[in-house]
């Protein structure tokens, strides 16, 4: 199974706790021959998009899922999300993390591969919440995650 990953870094390609759709940029990983393997950095054109009249706005929320299902994304990983997580885990595997380099995240992703491809296996929509600690732990999105 091909699985696609977009993770929301800063422009140092560092996680910083700020919700998914307000990083400065999306690394994308391709997971092929059991490896994580960057395949492009993506600026966000839309990291101020409609932020004047609405945080976490909808059309923001929905212009990011749209430019990222272009690029084949299967799993969206971040530090935080916002109240567009109910959005987004309609299309993606959410994925919330703590460690800020990318490099510790993929040994996490590598490691429990195949949570994840089960998730996306099973589920075509109203994906879980995926946690990662020093583990990893999968969770329902309801109206008390953010």
């Amino acid at each position: 199974m091909n699985l696609v990953f977009a993770f929301a870094v800063n422009k140092e390609n560092k996680f910083e706790k700020r919700h998914f759709g307000d990083a400065d940029k999306f690394l994308i990983y391709n997971h092929e021959n059991d490896r994580i393997v960057l395949k492009s950095e993506e600026n966000n054109l839309f990291k101020s998009m409609d932020e004047v009249h609405e945080h976490g706005s909808k059309k923001k929320g929905q212009a990011i899922i749209d430019f990222l299902q272009k690029k084949n994304v299967n799993v969206l990983v971040s530090m935080q999300f916002g109240k567009n997580i109910k959005l987004i885990n309609k299309p993606f595997i959410p994925v919330k993390i703590s460690e800020e380099h990318p490099n510790e995240i993929i040994e996490v992703l590598a490691k429990h591969i195949y949570w994840i491809e089960e998730e996306w296996t099973r589920n075509k929509s109203n994906h879980k919440l995926f946690i990662i600690n020093s583990g990893i732990l999968k969770v329902s999105i309801d109206k008390s995650n953010k």
